[in-house]
């Protein structure tokens, strides 16, 4: 059965029968709730301006359309006619006998009718979502925030760590592994240290740091805390403790969060993805002080950590590794290759502006494209120092020679088969005349490569998110998609029945709020046991997920991913719906499906 199948059984169930589905009893006096309450207007259908039905639809246990020896049966008055016949299961059709409003059973408990919803709902999510109905998402897809057509971009721009050269994870266990000596050896760190291997998958990439407490942590685009996603060292900070150490609250301050490029007072985020073994050596050594109950400062471990990476890079040691052993590290090399040559051959101009050094890029450009990689681009500029690149108006552009020695005559153009150093994005401008919306530019990083280009100069940006081809994956298995309608089905059950606030109701609620809890963690291990996806924080977007949303016109998990696409090709956001709005999505049918007039549209919607 296929999503369409699936949302046009779900609509006509939901929308014409209403609460009428015979419910899972969990006890015999759940079997005595009628399967004939009244449905929502349009369901049953009256004479117009004629007659009107005298049946009302309440959200609390009344044995269905039984009443109790004490209440009296509703009469419609002298004016009212009486409503059309209907066929027996057929809203709106003739022939069905009236209801009757008396009847000698017993009315039922709310227990009960709380359990008789529940299970009603329950069993129409299991039973409409069959296996394999949500196969459909595809990591090669290219994902729109915005609109942008490529017939209108007339000049493509790239990083290339990241972007162009796309690096296996070998490369994060290296890097932790090399910092966490510099750690031992230069910054005199205890040895013992050395006996922490690196931990793959322990974190993920948009992360927060807390600097002064020594706490990892995953926060929402609202700022908030993620419950459960807290962790000192190698371990989970209970939410109570979360609470005390933030004064009663999982808010996050925006005067101590992360600033505009990640790099807050009190708070920093990691948003690149060589920040990985960063965060993992980060916990490995608060680990250590913790669980050998040795005094520290976390502040000054914070700041050693980030130089020992430093030193990784400024040393020279991560290009080393590469360039030994391309075919090792490189990944999708012939994916790149045909990308530009697919550009060329569309007759695209082509940059490059990367932070990494001419002879390390020259040699990974070689092993992708070719010797005559330069070829390929009109402007190659090297160590240019991003993010200050887009900001900074000081520093000019120098020409290296094929030696890759500075060469120390003013730069008046920017010539093609030429290779330049450092200068900023103003004198850039100035002597290629490429401006707003015609240039495309991609990166990995939000802040460093995007952030600037979208708000301040109007380019189109394309973000590389690597990480999508795990998460599309886990999205598309029927056991999350299975999991997560049915948390979304519950909540919204939660949020309609919530009036019932007698003893028997709220231990049900009680019973209901420890199920919903378990899916919610249970989804979010789907992910990554400890932090979860990098887009959502429970239903909210991650602080990632809204700078992703915010910088990025277009976002994709690889370069490669231009590749299924033609030329002319315009990408369309998904227009998803506001809080006030009617839902469309499959996951949130359940939610709000008794406020939806037409959910046909589902028939479209993958």
């Amino acid at each position: 059965m296929s999503f369409k199948t699936v949302g046009t059984v779900l609509t006509r169930t939901l929308w014409a029968r209403g609460n009428r589905t015979p419910p899972l009893a969990r006890s015999p006096r759940v079997n005595r709730l009628s399967t004939s309450r009244a449905v929502l207007a349009g369901s049953v259908h009256v004479e117009k301006n004629k007659g009107q039905s005298c049946s009302s639809d309440t959200d609390g246990p009344s044995g269905g359309d039984v009443l109790s020896s004490s209440e009296q049966p509703h009469k419609c008055g002298s004016g009212e006619k009486k409503r059309l016949k209907e066929t027996a299961g057929v809203p709106g059709a003739s022939g069905v006998r009236r209801r009757s409003f008396t009847s000698n059973a017993a009315p039922m408990d709310q227990t009960s009718f709380l359990w008789s919803r529940y299970n009603d709902l329950k069993r129409l999510v299991y039973d409409l979502i069959p296996p394999g109905s949500c196969k459909s998402l595809n990591s090669s897809v290219i994902y729109a925030n915005n609109e942008v057509s490529l017939e209108e971009v007339d000049i493509y721009g790239f990083d290339y760590d990241y972007t162009l050269a796309q690096y296996s994870n070998v490369l994060n266990s290296l890097i932790y592994d090399t910092a966490k000596g510099f750690l031992i050896e230069h910054f005199k760190y205890p040895e013992e240290i050395a006996k922490y291997e690196y931990i793959p998958n322990f974190t993920v990439r948009g992360l927060h740091y807390d600097i002064q407490k020594g706490l990892l942590m995953k926060i929402d685009a609202f700022h908030y805390i993620e419950p459960g996603t807290v962790y000192r060292g190698l371990s989970p900070v209970s939410d109570e403790e979360v609470l005390y150490l933030y004064g009663g609250t999982f808010h996050v301050p925006l005067s101590q969060d992360s600033g505009f490029y990640g790099k807050g007072p009190k708070v920093k985020q990691f948003m690149d993805i060589f920040s990985i073994p960063e965060m993992t050596l980060l916990a490995v050594a608060n680990d250590f002080f913790i669980t050998n109950d040795i005094e520290y400062d976390p502040v000054h471990l914070f700041k050693d950590v980030s130089e020992a990476i430093g030193m990784v890079h400024l040393k020279g040691y991560m290009y080393k590794w590469i360039m030994q052993d391309l075919d090792k590290f490189i990944l999708r090399k012939e994916e790149t290759d045909a990308v530009l040559h697919r550009l060329v051959s569309q007759g695209k101009k082509l940059f490059l502006i990367t932070n990494s050094p001419f002879s390390f890029v020259d040699k990974g450009m070689t092993h992708m494209v070719g010797k005559n990689w330069r070829d390929f681009f009109d402007v190659v500029i090297v160590q240019a120092d991003k993010p200050h690149f887009f900001t900074d108006c000081i520093k000019p552009f120098r020409r290296l020679d094929n030696n890759g020695d500075l060469r120390w005559e003013r730069i008046n153009s920017l010539d093609k088969g030429q290779i330049y150093k450092q200068g900023n994005l103003f004198d850039f401008l100035r002597l290629t005349g490429w401006r707003g919306s015609k240039v495309l530019y991609f990166g990995d990083h939000l802040y460093s490569d995007l952030a600037d280009l979208m708000l301040r100069h109007g380019w189109r940006t394309a973000a590389i998110v690597p990480e999508l081809e795990h998460e599309t994956k886990i999205v598309s298995a029927h056991r999350y998609a299975v999991t997560l309608t049915w948390l979304q089905a519950l909540t919204g059950l939660m949020e309609r029945l919530q009036t019932h606030r007698d003893p028997a109701s709220k231990k049900v609620f009680l019973e209901w709020q420890k199920e919903r809890e378990e899916l919610r963690v249970m989804t979010k291990n789907l992910f990554n046991p400890q932090f979860g996806s990098i887009f959502r924080t429970c239903h909210n977007p991650t602080y990632f997920s809204r700078r992703l949303s915010r910088f990025s016109d277009i976002y994709m998990a690889s370069l490669s991913c231009l590749l299924n696409y033609d030329p002319s090709y315009t990408f369309y956001p998904r227009r998803t719906p506001l809080q006030h709005e009617a839902p469309l999505w499959m996951d949130q049918l359940c939610t709000g499906c008794m406020k939806t007039p037409h959910l046909e549209d589902m028939a479209s919607i993958r």
